[in-house]
């Protein structure tokens, strides 16, 4: 299948680009980027050619992998998916309920196959202990901490400017998402304060009456980043498993799963678009939350 890359940064880089220039089954044709030199210069590491024009390079492939601050995905996604183009997409998928919407009519209304990066959701033991947790039931509440630092000056997140006025909740709550959505269901409200060091502390009621919590941020203290997934109901307390932590190998297996569904004709993913929608919007009410301080119904 040929792919457009669209993006230039550090992830388009180091892990779409490296994962498709490597799957026997891809052909990366192109990478779209808005800055032309850094375009030219990610297009000429990875041996194919710089497009000047989105447009052109959507013309051009039968599907998109896209690695773009989400308000600039967001309507790419619905460009390259009314053009007929599956879509292999990063969280989260837009930063507004109605653009999301936006994406899953699209997809909805051409029939492509979708699929968003949630990395550890591509990760074999984490797709394992998520499903054994869903099957089992019994749950009544989960916490998910997720405290990184990485404004560091260097680092390759520390000039996303999108990061930096979204913070932990955008960036890290999809994650966190992945990971309770499944096993605990829909959410119903969501009750969230922002604290010390851009934390997102977000209380969740779910559907099934959980309550799960989570606690989210990229600007912790070097010496205080910790990582952690627990679930608490009938069987205990169980810790889920965080991941291999290798990005190019799970975005590899993302691009497994796009080419099982367009091949099968029946597109629908445990991570589609739609899905990607949910997290949106549980996202939408935490950041309504912490600004109007109250609790927020999930839209």
């Amino acid at each position: 299948m040929r792919f457009g890359l669209f993006g230039t940064g550090h992830w388009a880089q180091v892990t779409q680009g490296a994962a498709l220039v490597a799957h026997p089954e891809a052909e990366l044709v192109g990478v779209w980027g808005r800055d032309p030199a850094r375009t030219a210069a990610l297009a000429g590491r990875l041996g194919v050619a710089p497009y000047a024009d989105a447009d052109a390079l959507i013309a051009d492939c039968e599907a998109v992998a896209v690695a773009l601050p989400p308000d600039v995905q967001a309507p790419l996604a619905v460009r390259a998916a009314r053009a007929g183009r599956h879509l292999l997409l990063d969280k989260p998928v837009s930063l507004t309920v109605a653009d999301a919407d936006e994406v899953v009519e699209a997809v909805a209304g051409s029939g492509v196959a979708s699929v968003v990066f949630f990395t550890a959701r591509f990760d074999p033991e984490v797709g394992a202990a998520l499903e054994t947790a869903a099957a089992a039931g019994g749950w009544s509440s989960a916490r998910v901490v997720m405290y990184g630092s990485i404004f560091a000056q260097g680092g390759p997140y520390a000039g996303s400017q999108w990061r930096r006025e979204h913070g932990g909740l955008w960036d890290l709550g999809p994650h966190a998402l992945s990971r309770l959505l499944p096993v605990l269901g829909p959410v119903a409200e969501v009750s969230a304060l922002r604290g010390a060091h851009a934390t997102s502390h977000v209380l969740l009621r779910h559907d099934s009456g959980a309550v799960s919590v989570m606690q989210l941020t990229l600007d912790a203290p070097p010496a205080a980043q910790p990582f952690g997934y627990q679930l608490f109901g009938d069987a205990g307390v169980v810790d889920l498993p965080g991941g291999s932590g290798d990005p190019v190998v799970n975005f590899g297996r993302a691009i497994n799963e796009l080419l099982a569904q367009v091949r099968a004709g029946r597109p629908g993913h445990p991570c589609d678009v739609r899905f990607a929608r949910e997290v949106v919007a549980v996202l939408d009410a935490a950041q309504r939350s912490e600004e109007d301080g109250r609790t927020v119904a999930v839209r």
